[in-house]
Order: C-alpha cells, then sequence, then structure tokens
C-alpha cells in the first residue's frame, strides 16, 4: 500500500514543472528502497542508459545489495532479483512508460513519450528558465582572466577568460548572482621597474599618453632589460616600489597611467569575446592584508621561520609565506586577504579560481590555512567552500606550447583576428560572399571564428592539454562550432520557411514524437537541465559542449528522416524544430558562442 510520502512524491514527479529527470528518477528509486530498507544513507544511483535497454537506468543494485542484504529478509537471494524487488516497488509515475531489469539487476527505464512531449510544449509556453537547475548556493565569485598590468593578453590567457565566462554564465542561468572578479596583476615589485623606467622616458609625466608609451609589452620587456643591466636602475626601481606603496603622490600617478593604458588593451580583448567582468586586482586588496595577517595571527597559524611569515601545511614541504624577509607581503597574502573578503565582505557562498593548473599546490595551501582559520567548512559537501578550477595548456601542431615562429607567445588579439580571417577566406572560396555586403560578412566571420576558437577549447577535459589547430575548428564537419552553428541555422530556416507562427501553434498546437527520430531529438531536448546542473557543480563546461554536439547530431537525424513543410505533422514537427532552436541558442549563449541564422 503506498504511503501518504510516496503519493505526494508521485505527484511532485507528475508534475511538469520538474523536468531534471535524473532527479525525478533518484526521488523514485528512494521511495523504492525505502520500502525495502530502513536505511536512508544508501542512495540509488541514475544515469543515461548506454545501451538499448532503455533511456535511464539504476545500475548500482548489485552494490546496493551486497550492502543491505544483511538488513533484509532472504527473499533476495541475488542481486538481479533485488533489482527486480526495485522496479516492482516504484512509485506509480507518468514519467515512466515501462522497466526491465537485466544482468546482476541494472533496472533499464523507458520514459513515457507523453510526458517528454509535454514537457518539452510546457517549456515552449514557459520559456527556457523554466528548465533552470536549481543549486544549492544563491552567490558565488568566479575568478578568472587576470592579465598582468603591462603585459598583452596571450594565449595563455585564452583558457583562464573563456573557462571562466562559461562557468559565470552557467551559474547566472542557474539563477546564481556570481560576481566576475578580474584579480589582475596591478601591484607589485615589477611595478618599480615600469615607473623608474617611465620617468626616465618621460621627464613630464603629462606626455606619457597612450601613444607615447605605445606597445607596453615593449616597453615592459625594455624597462626589464634596463633592470638586469643597469645596478643603479635596479637600485631607483627597488626604493621605488617602497615610494609606491607608501602612497607617494608622484609614484602613484604613474602607477595609476601605466595601469590605465594596460586596461584599456585588455578591455578591448573582453569586448570582443564578449567577456564582462568587474576589475578588483591585488591593490584592491593591499590595505586589507595587515588586519588580515593579524587574524591569522590570532589563530595561532603565522609562525617566524628565517625571517620571514609563514603558515605550515600539513602534507607540504615548504611553508605558505605570507610575509616576506623584507617585510613586503606577496602572493600568498594577496590571496588569502582577497578569499577572506569575498568571503566575509562580498558574502559569497562558492568562490571558484580558473587558473593554469600549475598553480593547484598554491591554492590547495591558501584553502588549507583558510579551513584551518575556521573561514571554511572541513567537509567537502559544505558551504561556504573554494575551488580551484585548473587547465592545461594550449599546445602547438608540434605538441609544444603554443608560439609564434619567432617562440613568442601568440597575442590573443591576432589569434583572433586570424581566426576571422580564416572564415571569411572559407565564406569567399565557397562563394558564400555573393549577395552579401561586407558588413554582413564580417558579423558572419567574427561570430563564426571567435566561437570557434571558443568552442575549439570547451569541448576538452580542462585538465588536460589541447592542440591549437585553425583547420580543424573552422572546418564543418565533426565536433566544431561550424557544424553546431550550421545544424543551428537549418533548424531556424525551416522554422522561418514555413511561415507559420510559431507563438499561434505554441498555445493551439499539439507535439507528438511518432517517428524514432522525433523521440531521440525530444529525449536529447528534456537532458538539457541536467547536464547543464552537472556542468555547474563539477565544473565542467565540456559536459555542455558534449550536450550540444549531441543535440546537433540528432537534429540532424530528425531533418533527414523527418520532412516538415508540408508533412501531416508539420504543427509537431515546427514546435520540435522550435524547441530545438531554443535549446541550441540558450546553449551557445552559456559557450558565449553568438549563433547566426544565415551561413
Amino acid at each position: 500500500m503506498m504511503t501518504t510520502a510516496i503519493m505526494s512524491l508521485d505527484k511532485e514527479c507528475n508534475n511538469a514543472n520538474v523536468v531534471n529527470v535524473k532527479q525525478q528518477l533518484t526521488l523514485l528509486f528512494q521511495a523504492s528502497l525505502g520500502v525495502l530498507v530502513d536505511d536512508p544513507e544508501i542512495q540509488p544511483e541514475i544515469k543515461v542508459c548506454d545501451q538499448d535497454y532503455g533511456d535511464y537506468q539504476c545500475n548500482n543494485a548489485m552494490g546496493l545489495w551486497h550492502r543491505v542484504k544483511a538488513k533484509i529478509p532472504t527473499d533476495f537471494k541475488t542481486s538481479h532479483s533485488f533489482g527486480q524487488a526495485l522496479m516492482n516497488n516504484l512509485p506509480a509515475s507518468q514519467l515512466i512508460e515501462s522497466c526491465s531489469v537485466t544482468g546482476p539487476g541494472f533496472v533499464n527505464i523507458v520514459l513515457s513519450q507523453q510526458w517528454i512531449a509535454k514537457s518539452i510544449q510546457k517549456m515552449l509556453r514557459d520559456g527556457i528558465g523554466s528548465w533552470a537547475p536549481t543549486l544549492s548556493v544563491k552567490r558565488a565569485v568566479v575568478d578568472f582572466s587576470s592579465p598582468n598590468i603591462a603585459k598583452e593578453m596571450h594565449v595563455g590567457h585564452l583558457r583562464s577568460t573563456i573557462i571562466g565566462d562559461t562557468l559565470a554564465r552557467m551559474l547566472e542561468f542557474s539563477n546564481v548572482e556570481v560576481l566576475r572578479r578580474n584579480h589582475v596583476g596591478d601591484w607589485g615589485t615589477q611595478f618599480g621597474m615600469l615607473i623608474e623606467y617611465l620617468f626616465d622616458t618621460f621627464p613630464d609625466l603629462e606626455d606619457a599618453n597612450d601613444q607615447a608609451i605605445g606597445d607596453l609589452e615593449t616597453f615592459y620587456k625594455a624597462s626589464k632589460k634596463r633592470f638586469d643591466s643597469d645596478s643603479s636602475f635596479k637600485e631607483r626601481a627597488q626604493q621605488a616600489v617602497v615610494r609606491l606603496q607608501g602612497g607617494e603622490e608622484k609614484y602613484r600617478k604613474a602607477w595609476k597611467q601605466i595601469c590605465d593604458v594596460s586596461r584599456k588593451g585588455y578591455e578591448q580583448v573582453y569586448e570582443r569575446l564578449g567577456i564582462c567582468l568587474e576589475e578588483k586586482g591585488e591593490s584592491f586588496y593591499n590595505p586589507y592584508i595587515p588586519m588580515v595577517l593579524d587574524l591569522l595571527n590570532e589563530k595561532g597559524l603565522v609562525e617566524e621561520n628565517e625571517g620571514a611569515r609563514v603558515i605550515f601545511i600539513e602534507g607540504k614541504k615548504l611553508p605558505l609565506i605570507v610575509t616576506k624577509r623584507d617585510g613586503g607581503f606577496n602572493y600568498a597574502s594577496s590571496d588569502l586577504t582577497a578569499l577572506w573578503y569575498r568571503l566575509n565582505e562580498e558574502k559569497a557562498e562558492w568562490v571558484i579560481y580558473v587558473t593554469d593548473k600549475a598553480q593547484r599546490d598554491h591554492f590547495d595551501m591558501i584553502f588549507s590555512a583558510a579551513t584551518r582559520a575556521g573561514w571554511l567548512p572541513a567537509e567537502d559537501n559544505k558551504y561556504p567552500k573554494a575551488d580551484h578550477v585548473a587547465f592545461g595548456l594550449v599546445l602547438g601542431e608540434d605538441g609544444k606550447r603554443f608560439r609564434t615562429r619567432s617562440t613568442e607567445v601568440v597575442r590573443l588579439v591576432d589569434l583572433l583576428d586570424k581566426a576571422k580571417a580564416g572564415y571569411k577566406d572559407k565564406l569567399v572560396e565557397r562563394g558564400k560572399d555573393t549577395g552579401r555586403t561586407n558588413e554582413e560578412l564580417e558579423q558572419i566571420a567574427e561570430a563564426v571564428g571567435y566561437g570557434a576558437v571558443k568552442y575549439a577549447d570547451l569541448k576538452n577535459n580542462r585538465l588536460t592539454d589541447y592542440t591549437f589547430s585553425y583547420e580543424q575548428m573552422l572546418d564543418d564537419k565533426g565536433d566544431n562550432a561550424v557544424y553546431l552553428l550550421y545544424a543551428y541555422a537549418r533548424i531556424s530556416s525551416i522554422i522561418k520557411k514555413s511561415g507559420r507562427e510559431i507563438e499561434e501553434l505554441e498555445k493551439d498546437g499539439s507535439l507528438e514524437l511518432t517517428q524514432d527520430a522525433e523521440r531521440v531529438l525530444g529525449l536529447h531536448l528534456i537532458r538539457f537541465p541536467e547536464v547543464v546542473e552537472e556542468a555547474c557543480s563539477k565544473l565542467l563546461p565540456s559536459l555542455l559542449c558534449k550536450y550540444i554536439y549531441g543535440l546537433s547530431e540528432a537534429s540532424t537525424r530528425f531533418y533527414d528522416d523527418c520532412p516538415v513543410i508540408g508533412s501531416a505533422a508539420e504543427t509537431s514537427r515546427l514546435l520540435l524544430c522550435k524547441a530545438t532552436e531554443i535549446v541550441m541558442k540558450q546553449c551557445f549563449h552559456l559557450l558565449g558562442i553568438t549563433p547566426v541564422t544565415k551561413m
């Protein structure tokens, strides 16, 4: 007999507002487990079925059986029989059409075709926001990009900027307030060198404008060369750092000029990439460092070690230096202070740092110190929490770090320009430029070229290195942005050519998934909420890329197998096209890619 709790659960799962299929199936299997054994710690594992037995699968019946067989009657002689019991005790639900048990107890679930169709139609009426995941946090800080002042953004900044932006977009879609932070390197010993070189080059600071300073990268290299070869200049540069940090007006003014020139450069890159960030660099946190170090000292964490002030971290050979021998602060003191500020002043529940994997050890030590200080809980599954989103290198086709022929790092603006120009050349080669203005060609080439660069990075597991290839990323076949954008343009074209008012169809039309290709596409569509939730929780944008590639393949199969315009099922198929267009467009938005309806 079904309990009141299970009847309530059934009502919840039958509600089309609850779209996350994995979440709903987990609730149903939890209810079934509750009938068999009284142990809330035992949880079912639901995954997408990768064989032809069903759409989803409870795949840990054998493991569950080994855990519970001592707690339940011996009726279940095998894990297969336990799987049968799991299936038989599932609450009735409109979500499930049928179930079966295979092998050592795998419970395979076929979803109701009608439920899939109704869920898609409800999204069409309520908007894609109704499919947004619900996460456990309300406010998060995402720290990404973080170029150094006076150095141009290069391909090494590409991954941090693109990955960080996508993580922020996915969290924002999930109704999390995201504080997008650009922790630029605008404070430190290199500024003494830059300021003194600026004084030598421009005795009258009023002459030190953007045009006069010119290429900041060249300016930086020239000052570094002087610093390394001229001992008197080096001494003046070291004194300049003290004067800057002491607040002398002349030095503060020079520092601000250098920062302003550099800032204009990287803001142009952000504008081209459609990236929004709020700058809070190292200099912002500098005034808070003494207070934060006092807090750490009061807790007994800071110790003297060879003239420096350090925090020893369990399991690490070297300590975390928070005050150098000369009394100066460093990256550790700045990062600890930034973390304290984000947790205590900005009230973030989740702080996410997007940097290369070489900094993993540094952030492990920062988080360990923060945990010892009581800023972060010791338990991994509790909030507030901090995570380091590490990523690998961008490699050239020679398998080495991606550089120019002169072994210089590749400037990010040059990379973007080449991708854009490459796709524009393809349009001209294929005769796609006819009938289009140069402005239209530029817009299409920019959207596709920049999108290709982003997707080529994001589709890889961020922890691995990847090889940068213009030829592969601009190909119109395979797992790349050009193929995805073609699929989107094709679906949009069908809707446009129909001449039908989709809004009217959404009100009065009915969606039915009678053909195999229709059902495959519909099933893929309703998996969108759970994919976004998993990509957020695991901080893996590659999961979303895998999803949209699968969606594009499903839409291509639908396009090939199911005529739309003029067919008896035109209304239903147009609704399916519209739902596909909406979900694909949202995926592109989350990936920071601008879709085009004509390629």
